[in-house]
């Protein structure tokens, strides 16, 4: 099983470095990191009393690692869920914030084992997710994925501006949903086909 800090090494290569896409309601990011997150955290990596964009830019893999380890992964207590659906709550909370424990919250509940949906993880949301594992072993990581890929599509289908990040120019498969599909197994991938007939509806 892979440490956290090597999940949090890959999580940093899958963000990339610096953007600042108008589209990205994130606004400037270094290998994920945001703006926001930086002046939440004060931390002033320039050391010019000041946390700005020049902050994200100084960013290294390094601290992004860092941070997405203490405040991602041990303080949203996500060491404490099933080790089957660890890596891919970590790379979402990443992605989508205390969105990715509702995502969680909201299947274990569809699954007969009740948790509030408030993004927070305690002793309940601990508890049905255990349980949950335990009703569906081998299978509970595919549906925590699969639930997922379907909140990236809902995401497309409510915000256009956000349709490029889950369908590419030529119509595959853009990086929120290649993302997904890197924790499901490969039998649940949808095809080309079955992607494209997804985003039919996008124009």
């Amino acid at each position: 099983m892979k440490t956290v800090e090597e999940i949090a090494a890959e999580i940093v290569a899958r963000e990339g470095g610096y953007v600042n896409d108008p589209d990205d309601p994130g606004g400037a990011t270094n290998y994920g990191v945001t703006l926001a997150t930086l002046q939440r955290l004060g931390i002033d990596r320039t050391g010019d009393g000041r946390v700005d964009v020049a902050d994200v830019k100084a960013l290294t893999r390094a601290d992004a690692a860092r941070i997405y380890v203490e405040h991602y992964f041990r303080r949203p207590r996500l060491a404490e869920l099933p080790a089957s659906v660890q890596a891919s709550v970590f790379d979402m909370y990443v992605n989508a914030g205390t969105n990715a424990v509702k995502i969680l919250q909201r299947l274990v509940t569809r699954m007969g084992f009740p948790a509030t949906d408030d993004g927070m993880v305690g002793p309940a949301t601990i508890r049905a997710a255990t349980q949950a594992d335990l009703a569906a072993p081998g299978y509970f990581a595919d549906a925590y994925g699969i639930a997922r890929r379907n909140y990236y599509y809902a995401l497309g289908d409510a915000r256009p501006a956000s349709r490029k990040y889950a369908r590419t120019k030529a119509g595959g498969k853009g990086g929120w949903i290649t993302r997904a599909e890197e924790f499901i197994s490969a039998k649940y991938h949808l095809t080309a086909a079955e992607h494209r007939a997804r985003v039919a509806t996008w124009g």
